[in-house]
């Protein structure tokens, strides 16, 4: 199982990079320490594979377009496919999150298959579902979350360990499938909002460094300023400015955590102003200076 404390993207995008998941066997187990991360969060981002997690520790919020929804020790949660969210730790406490990162192929087999047009693609392309909670105070969820409890318990080392797991995910899958058929589906946004934020944000996420305008960040991608506004809106709640700001303090922490670039170097790099302005505005969003918080990542045992 790979131990997560940073979520690397693809250059250019907010897809996220998943090394060592494979065509032979599109899977990953991960073991998450969000706690650890810099800034005690994941940054906005996507992938084509479906996400499946369970609280094992502390307490968590996923953020998706359609709102925020809280995870607490115990609990679990699915994210579909090709949806944008980000997660942060609550609280001040330790966070620990197990995690099955697939392909929904790994169930269906093959695109068109029976199995994918009944139960896989019903599912994945139900782009009003972006993610659902299992928690154990609801009865309907406690079996399903005591499935995924079991499987992160298969052993790699186990005979017929691929087998065995394949069939944890398609039961899981089929309770998954099943309450989302008695969810509220959401009509906040379409498909083609999410597809226009996330060409916006990997420009964003380009040009970081340099002075950026609404009417830049719109033109992107092919939109209107007012356009732009509504997306971000939307899909992020917050607006393009606010989402700049964000990005560029995140991409701080993660210099000043894992660089030994001096702090103007970090400021220039990262498009906040002068030492004393980003000294201003990290305090504010961290609660510390840049300097305290490159002294406490390193002093740490995070690593």
């Amino acid at each position: 199982m790979k131990v997560i404390r940073k979520v690397e993207l693809k250059p250019g995008s907010y897809e996220e990079e998943l090394p060592g998941i494979s065509a032979e066997f599109p899977y990953i187990a991960s073991y998450v320490e969000l706690d650890k991360c810099a800034g005690r969060q994941s940054p906005w981002h996507w992938h084509k594979e479906v996400e499946l997690f369970y609280m094992e520790q502390g307490s968590l919020e996923y953020d998706t377009p359609q709102g925020r929804t809280v995870f607490t020790a115990g609990s679990g949660g699915f994210v579909n496919s090709n949806v944008l969210h980000m997660s942060r730790a609550r609280d001040g406490a330790e966070v620990a999150t197990l995690l099955h990162i697939f392909n929904p192929l790994l169930i269906s087999g093959q695109s068109g298959s029976i199995i994918d047009r009944k139960y896989v693609s019903p599912l994945v392309t139900l782009s009003q579902i972006e993610i659902i909670g299992l928690y154990p105070d609801q009865p309907a969820h406690g079996p399903v979350l005591e499935a995924l409890r079991r499987s992160f318990q298969i052993s790699e080392d186990e005979y017929g360990y691929e087998i065995r797991l394949r069939a944890a995910l398609s039961e899981i899958w089929c309770s998954l499938l099943s309450l989302a058929g008695t969810m509220e589906k959401s009509t906040r946004y379409s498909s083609r909002s999410s597809q226009k934020i996330k060409i916006m944000m990997a420009f964003i996420h380009k040009h970081c460094g340099d002075k950026l305008s609404v009417k830049e960040i719109a033109a992107s991608a092919f939109i209107s300023e007012r356009e732009c506004f509504r997306v971000f809106k939307d899909c992020l709640n917050m607006t393009p400015v606010e989402y700049v700001t964000s990005y560029r303090l995140q991409r701080a922490c993660w210099m000043l955590a894992e660089g030994n670039e001096p702090i103007t170097g970090i400021c220039q790099a990262c498009g906040l102003g002068s030492s004393s302005y980003f000294g201003k505005v990290f305090r504010s969003c961290m609660g510390c200076s840049p300097k305290e918080y490159r002294l406490k990542w390193r002093n740490s045992n995070i690593r």
